[in-house]
């Protein structure tokens, strides 16, 4: 019998992108599984932002924990109705605003984690914020979802 995946159960993913930093990946990316979730779709995002993770703050979860299961990382669970669930480095740094510095390998190997470690169950859309730039990141986040559905991306751009 294969191995179920994680994403086994996620309907569409969407990547969250942009060319440099500042444009308002993660307010989109919040502010789209708030409209998807209040629409009644249940939402997942995942904040692949290593060295700056601000949707758990944006969310106002920041002192929550992740914890494990057979199946891997529980993400964090949004509102009382744990409409949105929720996976960061935010949870897993001793403080929510230390410095992530890792080289690539380290990054790469997380992003892979974050992919297929975290249960995410039934999720009508997987949002995933990405990192400003065209950097490894954005390699590694692909690759690790190529196999799955993958809906597609927002491009974050400003007018100049």
């Amino acid at each position: 019998l294969p191995e179920r995946s994680n994403l086994a159960g996620v309907q569409h993913i969407l990547l969250v992108l942009s060319g440099k930093g500042g444009v308002g990946k993660s307010t989109i990316s919040t502010e789209l599984a708030l409209a998807l979730w209040h629409s009644g779709k249940k939402v997942g995002i995942l904040d692949v932002d290593l060295c700056g993770p601000s949707i758990p703050r944006m969310l106002r979860v920041q002192d929550r924990a992740v914890h494990q299961c057979d199946s891997g990382w529980v993400p964090v669970f949004v509102g009382q109705d744990k409409g949105i669930s929720l996976m960061s480095i935010g949870f897993l740094l001793e403080r929510p605003d230390d410095a992530v510095v890792w080289r690539g390998p380290k990054k790469n190997a997380l992003i892979k984690q974050f992919v297929t470690d975290v249960a995410w169950g039934d999720l009508d859309f997987l949002i995933v914020d990405t990192p400003p730039g065209t950097s490894d990141e954005h390699i590694s986040t692909v690759e690790a979802l190529r196999p799955h559905k993958l809906l597609g991306a927002i491009l974050v751009t400003t007018p100049q």
